[in-house]
């Protein structure tokens, strides 16, 4: 297996979505970790939805668009 270097934040990212994952499994009182969940966890941490825009930014309100 060939080693893939990684950047900060990516490895952050997925750190963050495996303690996260890991915490709501034992919360939930699961025996043993599920993977699938924990794949699925990572794989959403490297690759999010974009979120859906609605509206405006406050940057973009100005006096005639602000209803």
């Amino acid at each position: 297996m060939a080693m893939v270097e990684m950047t900060g934040g990516r490895r952050q990212a997925i750190k963050t979505a495996i303690h996260a994952e890991l915490q709501r499994q034992a919360q939930a009182g699961a025996h043993r970790v599920d993977t699938e969940e924990l794949a699925a966890a990572v794989e959403e941490a490297l690759d999010p939805d974009e979120p859906v825009e609605e509206g405006k930014r406050p940057q973009e309100l100005n006096a005639t668009n602000d209803d």
